[in-house]
């Protein structure tokens, strides 16, 4: 995975709140029992903390309060993105946005740009107060993507990923995959708080892994808005089997054997290892969002 050195980045599309912290922390398989139950069996790629129940009143300053922090001085250029990861995710968040920017338009229709922000230990939301044991989020209510850094360790470490640039760059684009969800009207289906093999949440986040997928098929050949040449010049087969991985590893199975020693279907809100896998290489293969009608 390799971006065009040359290539101006976009920090206005990320907003850094590291060390502004709120009370709390970071979950580890040290930490204490609630928080790694809410990291292994809550919201797990999800959407929003308030689903849940993490919000909290006098969470403090929300994240649009603060300034871009170290990634406005520190990621200029595609270069950059090759040798820092909170650049590198900053290129993906731009590239995300082009392709949809011009899907959408493609489409006749508008896409609303979504901020992604850097935080650690805990943050405040329209969605409530929530610390980084949720994992990356969505928010519907300031439609904003948040992610703590440190969980792509986790997802090596915790969850046996393989890990690599483009497994970060899978669940940045499946959160994009919720925006993009919100925008289209479809993520209020898996508001029922319904669960289940079956269920629209798990629907909607399988949805979410396939547009992941049709952004990474056209990731290398999205024209960037300042210079009209790709940003994201060089995406390999060893990539997409980075991506296809960690897409496995986040599956409600995957996740409920490893840390309950038993599989609950009835209780899924994501869906099964292969089911994840399945859906992203749908949006790979076909680079079309029309394919990823996981609800049909």
């Amino acid at each position: 995975m390799q971006f065009d050195d040359d290539a101006d980045l976009d920090t206005s599309e990320v907003q850094d709140v590291r060390g502004s912290r709120l009370p709390g922390g970071r979950a580890t398989l040290g930490g204490g029992l609630a928080a790694l139950v809410a990291l292994v069996l809550g919201l797990f790629f999800g959407v929003g903390p308030d689903q849940l129940g993490l919000s909290s009143d006098g969470g403090g300053p929300g994240a649009s309060a603060s300034s871009l922090g170290r990634v406005q001085q520190s990621c200029r250029t595609g270069r950059d993105a090759n040798a820092r990861q909170d650049c590198r995710v900053v290129a993906v968040v731009n590239s995300i946005q082009t392709y949809w920017t011009k899907e959408f338009a493609r489409r006749g229709g508008t896409y609303a740009p979504s901020p992604t922000v850097f935080f650690d230990g805990r943050v405040g939301t329209a969605c409530g107060s929530a610390s980084s044991a949720v994992g990356p989020f969505y928010c519907p209510g300031d439609r904003k993507v948040y992610l703590d850094l440190g969980f792509f360790d986790d997802l090596r470490t915790q969850f046996g990923s393989s890990g690599g640039p483009f497994a970060e760059a899978y669940v940045v684009a499946h959160e994009y995959g919720h925006h993009v969800q919100d925008l289209t009207g479809a993520l209020g289906r898996a508001r029922d708080g319904v669960t289940g093999a079956d269920s629209n949440s798990v629907k909607t986040e399988l949805q979410a892994d396939c547009y992941a997928g049709v952004w990474a098929r056209h990731a290398t050949t999205t024209p960037s808005t300042s210079s009209g040449k790709p940003l994201l010049t060089s995406l390999t087969d060893a990539d997409i089997r980075d991506g296809l991985d960690a897409a496995g590893a986040v599956g409600d199975d995957r996740i409920q054997e490893r840390y309950q020693g038993r599989v609950t279907p009835e209780t899924w809100t994501h869906g099964s290892a292969e089911q994840r896998r399945q859906w992203f290489y749908q949006g790979f293969s076909s680079g079309d969002m029309a394919q990823c009608d996981t609800f049909r």
